[in-house]
């Protein structure tokens, strides 16, 4: 049964198989791994601004507290230490404290303890604790460690869901997108000097993980290892517009588009060839000119579309000059013709 304690945190070692900072620590040899590597990897555990303002709020609040109020979950070890297996980054926090001298009592942490836990259940606590509780992982991260589960140790898919929950197909999702990633993405940006693999860009390869999608990519003549091309060169500016690659690889314009900018531009063509289909006879004027004066004022053309008009002699700018030109005229006509009615 675990039991409270109260533990000196010289005993306890921070966990090298954390999932959470997994990706970084395998950058170094298992057996050269020191506490600087973990304690560096733990407060630079994403990618992104909010992770290390969330570290610093926690490392704040823990400060003003003068403790925290979750014990971490350690796991005794046969050679008398212990395992910090949930709360890494609070263990990480007290040391920092009591390395810096900072006022209060920070070489004792409350913990919970159990005794030489095995593999599958430390699995459990990791898993209930980041995949299903408040202190997510971040997307990546975890489908490396439902990778680790599936694939090197061999876990059911049955007891990864019974653990975190879930649908087999979200699960199964998760694990391939971590394989493409780790496959095609991983080496790509390695032999690129201005490319740098990015673990945010987890959440496109998630969506590439759709039949539709990749049959889209092999129909258009590709190899599916050219998404990870893509999005390390910026074609696919979001996760969201990954759905619309079928459209836009099927429509030759849109496609060109698409491999010369990005998702984004070609969209736009998408759009535009669904409104030429479209029967806007339907509509009264009065709508129409609604719709358009609302979308003059919001967005479009935006400061750069402008400038591009105005320099660019392509002709898909002097087309778009020239609706703008006539729409000017056909409203200006009108207008004068209500002007004179009023006037008599």
């Amino acid at each position: 049964m675990p039991r409270h304690e109260n533990l000196d945190i010289s005993l306890i070692r921070l966990d090298i198989d954390n999932p959470r900072i997994k990706n970084y620590l395998d950058n170094y040899p298992r057996e050269e791994i020191a506490s600087v590597h973990i304690a560096l990897a733990l407060s630079n555990s994403s990618n992104t601004q909010d992770a290390t303002t969330s570290y610093t709020s926690l490392r704040d609040s823990i400060k003003k507290c003068g403790g925290i109020i979750h014990p971490i979950i350690v796991s005794l070890e046969e050679d008398g230490t212990y395992v910090a297996i949930e709360g890494n980054t609070r263990l990480q926090i007290y040391k920092e404290f009591q390395k810096n001298d900072s006022s209060g009592l920070w070489d004792r942490i409350p913990a919970i303890v159990y005794d030489r836990l095995e593999n599958e259940k430390k699995h459990e606590v990791r898993l209930q604790s980041h995949l299903v509780g408040p202190r997510a992982w971040d997307p990546y991260s975890k489908a490396k460690y439902l990778w680790q589960l599936s694939e090197v140790e061999h876990m059911p898919l049955n007891t990864i869901i019974s653990l975190c929950g879930g649908g087999k197909t979200e699960i199964q999702r998760s694990i391939a997108a971590y394989q493409y990633m780790e496959t095609y993405y991983r080496p790509y940006v390695s032999s690129k000097r201005n490319r740098r693999f990015d673990i945010r860009e987890f959440s496109k390869f998630h969506e590439f993980q759709n039949n539709a999608i990749q049959y889209s990519i092999r129909k258009a003549g590709f190899d599916l290892s050219i998404f990870a091309e893509w999005v390390a060169e910026g074609n696919i500016d979001t996760a969201q517009r990954v759905r619309i690659l079928p459209k836009v690889l099927a429509n030759d314009e849109a496609r060109a588009k698409f491999l010369h900018t990005n998702l984004g531009e070609a969209e736009k063509i998408i759009f535009a060839a669904e409104l030429d289909s479209a029967d806007l006879s339907k509509y009264p004027y009065y709508v129409l000119v609604s719709q358009l004066y609302k979308k003059l004022i919001s967005s479009e053309p935006s400061i750069s579309e402008i400038k591009r008009l105005a320099t660019d002699d392509s002709s898909e700018a002097s087309e778009r000059v020239y609706h703008l030109q006539s729409l000017e005229s056909q409203l200006n006509i009108i207008l004068e013709n209500i002007r004179e009615i009023q006037n008599g």
